[in-house]
């Protein structure tokens, strides 16, 4: 394993006491081509993410290691657990929503909206009421790097909910550029909405003007979003996945490494890693630990925070 001590950046001095005495950042493990998702199990105390260009669902634990969980996994994207513990997944090659259960049994959820297949689902959260809610931009089909290469049917990128008691999909926000990574507070009041535009895609770098910021959304009525506004911008690439703690403080995957930032869109500091990041996840011994993919590694670090995150 390798450790990085000071890999701390404080913009507010509450930062630091976010961190145990003494933490570091650890690579627990390394050679993945674009690690993605990462969603923990508690009770088999087992950490699984994606490994998207590779078609493989990895996972690592303390005791076993790093191990392959799926191959091929649909090049997974997102995944998240439902109020049964089952595993919810965004897949870029089945352009669907999916459900892996508890013991093992596998089932595309969710694959259309309105008679048209979904872009690449990418990332998504579970609702306490058991709704699905997940965005879908074209990182999947617009080559064949992350997904199979494809033309939108939609001819969009939105944020939809899925009800899976009665199959309804809707969609919930429509002006995206590229939805990513969303979060819901810790009350469910409100839900937050990476935008990366700024990144076209594999191979298609970055573009100016295009957005790379982050929206809070009030949920009205449990189904429907208003009120938006900008919680934060990064400038370091563009935003990824997302995760809230419990005090509803906001971290956030960065080109740099990762950004907290408070609900009202003040940032505290940041947590540095070498390599790019898209997305962490809390996990370990009462959900205070914190697990990163970045690009090609997995990175933890132990934080005096709890997410909110189910289960």
């Amino acid at each position: 394993m390798t450790h990085h001590p000071s890999c701390l950046i404080a913009d507010s001095s509450r930062f630091t006491s976010f961190f145990p005495a003494g933490t570091a950042l650890t690579k627990l493990a390394t050679g993945f081509i674009w690690a993605e998702g990462p969603v923990w199990f508690s009770e088999l105390n087992e950490l699984r993410f994606s490994d998207i260009p590779n078609n493989r669902m990895m996972r690592w634990s303390p005791s076993g290691g790093l191990s392959v969980f799926r191959q091929p996994s649909q090049r997974t994207n997102g995944h998240t657990r439902d109020r049964d513990g089952n595993m919810i997944s965004c897949e870029h090659g089945g352009r669907c929503v999916s459900r892996t259960r508890l013991d093992g049994q596998y089932e595309v959820l969710v694959s259309q909206w309105n008679g048209k297949r979904f872009n690449s689902p990418n990332d998504v959260v579970v609702k306490s009421d058991g709704t699905i809610w997940f965005t879908d931009p074209p990182y999947g089909i617009i080559s064949d790097h992350e997904g199979i290469r494809a033309e939108s049917e939609i001819g969009h990128n939105h944020v939809y909910r899925f009800d899976p008691a009665n199959g309804e999909v809707i969609v919930v926000a429509d002006d995206f550029d590229r939805p990513n990574g969303l979060a819901f507070s810790p009350d469910e009041s409100e839900l937050y909405i990476a935008d990366s535009g700024h990144a076209r895609g594999h191979g298609f770098g970055f573009e100016d003007g295009r957005p790379r910021h982050v929206r809070g959304f009030k949920v009205v009525d449990g189904k429907r979003l208003a009120n938006s506004r900008v919680v934060a911008v990064i400038n370091e690439k563009v935003p990824d996945g997302l995760r809230v703690d419990t005090e509803g403080l906001l971290w956030i995957s960065a080109g740099d490494g990762i950004h907290c930032y408070t609900p009202q869109g003040e940032r505290l500091g940041r947590i540095l890693v070498p390599e790019t990041v898209a997305n962490l996840t809390f996990g370990g011994f009462g959900k205070t630990r914190m697990f990163i993919c970045a690009t090609s590694s997995l990175y933890a670090i132990e934080t005096a925070r709890t997410g909110a995150q189910w289960p």
